[in-house]
């Protein structure tokens, strides 16, 4: 695989330096464990019936459910785990541990799900029995542990304990938890709204169902600080912060309380996406018939989604060209990412970093979108990654600037200097700006992976004794 990739300049925009200095573009304040200006206290309640035990509480289809569940593997981590201190600065009292820098075994964890976020610093496991486990950072409470302790050992979920757990969302300080009834639980921060119970209760110490009563969920997902759920039907809904627009729903929120004083109006609970655009050349707007919403992904302050005709849509913040639109206008409502949308260019999966998007057509090309760096151009609409071409791409983590993909038995990683050992190439060469096999990683069959903030997560089969040898001759990680 070549090592380098010349590449052709974006169109010449200039970035608004204002505008990239915005939230999501922060080092700091990006898991920073307080958001400026808190929300005023509303006077909403929780709505009567809310998590009723009367409510039918019955699985999913077993097909459904098979495509759902994932197989069992051992745990592997490389990376930052200095939980507290991600994202920070200031590392005052709290006591550090040397990073991985390559691929280690966690210790003898078996799990079928390992779960972060692009803005996370904090994780999830499910073990093959549906058992729900979490550790790391939690200011907020987002390990639903009913402290804000945080822990480095994955720690049992008394509140899920009886629950069959398929799939979770990490968001900035805040979790959601998907069982195999349809049925979505969330904890931690929930000062803008983000995990859905129908209040601005700041913290939620313990999952606790959202506040919806539709058809089942099937996929779920979280942003910095709001959160997206898709239906068994394909109906897409959003609920948190709507400051850029991430939600969907034609506004960005924001009010004056006082003359100084900015405001949001927060969506305490999910909220059906209803209107799909697309805009030509010349601004002119028009509909887009979507009747069913296949897949999503999510960063920080924008989301990416794929209708059932495999076109794509993307909303939210549109600084350095992550939406595709070839410009950094931050979009209110999913618009048609018209590059897409052609014969030969059907999107199958979508993931989203901090500062861009990662699109996978049905041709398995991998298309990249906005910027990976911190400095220098940006992609203002989707490129292909040539040096994936020809790979079979299985799983994609995204992290704040880093890529992880695993593919064809191995692991390919890029990402620019400051990394943390998320890339997984060892401590001579710590960062590469382009495309580099992990060789660690090569021979490992993996059916899971996750990035956080610093660090990534991998699940790896065992299921022959070739796989089985190759993931116990690495060295183990016991917190």
């Amino acid at each position: 695989m070549s090592t380098s990739i010349k590449r052709k300049k974006a169109p010449p925009k200039k970035l608004n330096a204002k505008r990239a200095k915005r939230k999501d573009e922060t080092d700091e304040s990006d898991l920073s464990d307080s958001r400026d200006g808190d929300a005023p206290q509303p006077d909403e309640v929780l709505i009567v019936g809310h998590g009723d035990v009367l409510d039918d509480m019955s699985p999913l289809p077993k097909e459904l459910l098979n495509t759902l569940l994932k197989p069992v593997g051992q745990l592997l981590i490389f990376g930052g785990v200095n939980w507290d201190a991600a994202g920070k600065r200031d590392f005052k009292g709290i006591k550090m541990v040397p990073n991985l820098w390559s691929p280690h075994r966690f210790g003898d964890w078996k799990v079928r799900l390992a779960v972060s976020g692009c803005t996370s610093a904090h994780n999830v496991l499910v073990d093959g029995e549906g058992k729900t486990y979490t550790f790391g950072r939690n200011p907020q409470g987002q390990l639903g542990l009913d402290n804000t302790t945080s822990v480095s050992k994955p720690t049992l979920v008394p509140a899920l304990e009886k629950m069959n757990v398929i799939s979770a969302a990490c968001g900035r300080h805040h979790t959601l938890f998907l069982t195999d009834t349809g049925t979505v639980y969330a904890c931690g921060d929930n000062k803008s709204g983000q995990c859905g119970v129908g209040n601005l209760q700041p913290q939620i110490l313990t999952p606790t169902r959202i506040n919806y009563r539709g058809p089942p969920i099937v996929k779920i997902g979280c942003g910095a600080e709001f959160s997206v759920i898709l239906d068994v039907k394909g109906g897409l809904y959003t609920f948190g912060l709507p400051e850029y627009g991430q939600l969907g729903h034609n506004t960005d929120g924001k009010y004056f309380k006082t003359a100084t004083k900015l405001c949001f109006n927060f969506e305490t609970s999910p909220k059906r996406v209803v209107l799909y655009i697309e805009k030509s050349k010349d601004g002119h707007v028009s509909p887009v018939d979507v009747t069913e919403i296949v897949d999503f992904g999510c960063g920080p302050n924008h989301t990416v989604a794929i209708d059932s005709r495999k076109r794509a849509f993307s909303w939210g913040f549109g600084g350095f060209g992550r939406l595709g639109h070839a410009e950094q206008k931050d979009e209110m409502v999913p618009r048609l990412i018209k590059y897409f949308d052609s014969q030969s260019r059907g999107v199958r999966s979508v993931h989203c970093g901090s500062t861009y998007t990662l699109a996978i057509t049905e041709h398995n090309g991998l298309f990249l979108f906005g910027q990976t760096k911190r400095t220098g151009d940006a992609n203002m609409y989707p490129k292909p990654v040539q040096d994936l071409a020809g790979w079979n791409i299985s799983h994609v983590g995204t992290s704040y600037t880093s890529i992880v993909i695993a593919a064809d038995e191995t692991c390919i990683a890029w990402g620019a200097s400051p990394t943390y050992g998320e890339l997984g190439l060892g401590d001579m060469q710590k960062s590469s700006t382009t495309p580099k096999e992990v060789t660690r990683m090569q021979g490992v069959k993996v059916t899971g992976l996750s990035m956080g903030y610093w660090h990534t997560l991998v699940i790896a089969s065992e299921d022959t004794p070739e796989h089985k040898a190759k993931v116990e001759s690495m060295k183990i990680y016991e917190p």
